[in-house]
């Protein structure tokens, strides 16, 4: 039986305030079943407001925070911090799959349902692409979460997540490959590019994909993926519709707001103000910087007795998916890898101007210009454990290029995660794995 959608009413910009959906077997009075661009657009709504805020959860795994004992959520966090995903206590928050896939129904039914009967035209291939962009995103984080890092030589047999592209809300489906995720991921990122209209989205709008943010996606998913000849094709590709920095040294705008001029995407919550408030930032994390020349220090970070806390995030203002350095870093990575490392400095370098003071940027100069391939790829993990501190990209960086040893302390006990170790890739939540017996 078709399944009927009550539309939802968005009242924010950050989409906190849309009102919760139901699926319905019957046409009840005053409820509709989606067909214009009207109806579709507010059903995609409905799917970017449910996208879960993962990464905070992602970043208690690092070696960017350490708990704070004495909040009174720490239960709650706790073990995500110790990597424990089996035998959980009651209280500890698991991390999201039901949501991802709440967000996957809402755009299965855009694209199997929409396609059919919205009218042809501009606005029904943007909503369209941007349905595909927003599977492919999704597809590429749980997979990110739940699979192992992308290996060429074992993906096709490496476990993945399951992929649903029908609306049928009572299938049980085993899990398909990294490969074949990676595989689907393409294949929505391919549809995307052959539909997407618009090149950027205006500030209200920017929780949503356009041409820039789908380039993003597609050079992140090729950096991930090891593909770098990609990586760069797609990361000059988005720059060449959005290239801003913002400069330090001229104003105390944090990068990653919302209403930066890097934004290209701003729907992450990448570090809620939960996770904000049982948290501290790791000495590690503190410590790498050059607290004397580096700007991004006192924007970041604020003194909390003797330790300090992450004040870039806790708010809306803060929701964070694509922005430009990100694109400078792929594009850095990329032509180190490709053997050019004359212009991979040069990439990485535009960021670090705006970054560090006039005096520190000079002398960062020199050490880069000596260093060798290797020293560079290292500097560009710090680099980029720096720029993109609680943006929830340190663990997936972690997973896919330096797997080390962390070492956390909760409750007086120490817990390691050992180098290469199985926990880099996390278990599928135990409520999934009794609904589905497949996983």
């Amino acid at each position: 039986m078709k399944r009927i959608f009550t539309i939802a009413a968005v009242a924010a910009l950050s989409l906190g305030t849309v009102s919760c959906d139901r699926f319905l077997d019957i046409q009840p009075e005053g409820k509709v079943i989606p067909t214009s661009t009207e109806d579709y657009r507010e059903v995609l709504t409905s799917a970017y407001a449910k996208y879960p805020a993962h990464k905070s959860l992602s970043a208690l795994r690092t070696d960017e925070l350490m708990l704070d004992e004495y909040s009174m959520d720490f239960p709650n966090y706790r073990e995500i911090a110790m990597w424990k995903d089996s035998n959980l206590d009651a209280v500890t928050t698991q991390f999201p799959w039901v949501s991802f896939y709440s967000t996957i129904f809402y755009l299965n039914q855009t694209i199997n349902e929409g396609t059919k009967t919205m009218a042809a035209g501009d606005e029904k291939n943007q909503i369209l692409a941007e349905a595909h962009a927003l599977r492919a995103y999704a597809y590429f984080d749980l997979v990110n979460l739940y699979g192992k890092p992308y290996n060429a030589a074992t993906a096709a047999s490496d476990k993945g997540v399951p992929i649903s592209l029908d609306i049928d809300l009572e299938q049980v489906l085993p899990a398909s490959s990294v490969q074949q995720v990676y595989d689907q991921i393409h294949a929505d990122l391919a549809q995307a590019e052959n539909l997407m209209v618009k090149a950027k989205q205006e500030q209200a709008t920017r929780y949503r994909f356009s041409k820039a943010a789908l380039k993003a996606l597609e050079a992140r998913v090729a950096l991930y993926q090891r593909n770098y000849d990609a990586a760069l094709t797609f990361a000059d590709a988005a720059l060449a519709i959005q290239n801003e920095l913002v400069d330090l040294n001229a104003t105390a705008t944090v990068p990653s707001r919302f209403d930066s001029k890097e934004s290209i995407m701003s729907l992450d919550y990448a570090f809620n103000n939960a996770v904000q408030n049982v948290s501290f930032a790791s000495p590690e994390l503190i410590g790498s910087y050059d607290q004397a020349n580096d700007k991004r220090f006192g924007l970041y970070f604020e003194k909390s007795g003797s330790k300090y806390k992450v004040k870039k995030g806790g708010t809306t203002d803060f929701r964070v998916s694509f922005r430009t350095a990100e694109l400078y870093f792929i594009k850095s990575e990329a032509l180190l890898k490709l053997g050019q490392l004359s212009q991979a400095k040069d990439a990485l370098l535009t960021v670090l101007a705006k970054r560090y003071t006039v005096a520190g940027f000079t002398d960062l100069q020199t050490t880069v210009g000596a260093m060798n391939a290797t020293d560079f790829m290292k500097f560009i993990l710090d680099e980029r454990f720096r720029e993109f501190t609680a943006e929830g990209h340190r663990w997936f960086d972690l997973r896919r290029a330096d797997q080390k040893q962390i070492t956390h302390t909760v409750s007086g006990m120490q817990y390691v995660l050992q180098p290469g170790d199985v926990r880099y890739t996390i278990e599928i939540p135990p409520s999934a794995k009794v609904n589905n017996p497949n996983l």
